[in-house]
């Protein structure tokens, strides 16, 4: 771990390979786990603004759990997240196929919204935990990504350069490239 500003950062991010494998994986960090994606509670405000856009773009099981659950919910241990349908898939998933994908981005391809998605699903395999003093910057290990590691190491693609434009969206562009020349150094 190494301190950058008003963050602690795990050298995991700078030293593993990741490049996401849908053709592998088919998306199911959106499909699988317990819980909606994190939110931040301006994310929740911006995921109310946008629902009537993004809508079209949705599943009708997606629409049915938003429409009864809210745009996004408090999850058990009290975090914000999106929905989820019947406690699996997030929301938001639509499928090309058998992929998963995200009808917020799919809204934000075709130039509906200026909002991407939520920062927690661009970030991913990164995870950030506020603290009041600081925030953790930590590489989420996760079975259904093994894919992802493997197509990274052969790619030679480490996290943060994978997560770039997230990293820049959370943190900015000075703090990129603060992390840039620590991962320079440690080589």
């Amino acid at each position: 771990m190494f301190q950058l500003g008003k963050t602690i950062v795990s050298e995991d991010i700078l030293e593993k390979d990741f490049v996401c494998n849908l053709s592998a994986c088919h998306g199911a960090c959106c499909i699988d786990g317990d819980a909606g994606a994190p939110l931040d509670e301006a994310e929740t405000k911006i995921l109310e603004e946008i629902y009537p856009k993004v809508k079209p773009f949705l599943r009708p099981q997606g629409i049915k759990a938003i429409e009864e659950q809210g745009a996004w919910v408090t999850g058990w241990d009290g975090g914000l997240e999106t929905p989820l349908i019947e406690g699996k898939d997030c929301a938001y998933v639509i499928f090309d196929g058998k992929t998963a994908l995200c009808g917020i981005e799919q809204a934000y391809n075709q130039g509906l919204i200026d909002w991407k998605k939520p920062v927690s699903c661009h970030l991913y395999p990164i995870r950030i935990k506020d603290f009041s003093e600081f925030a953790a910057v930590n590489y989420d290990r996760w079975d259904i990504c093994s894919d992802a590691c493997t197509l990274g190491k052969e790619l030679e693609v480490p996290v943060y350069k994978f997560v770039r434009e997230a990293l820049i969206r959370r943190f900015g562009q000075d703090w990129y490239d603060e992390l840039e020349k620590v991962a320079s150094e440690l080589k």
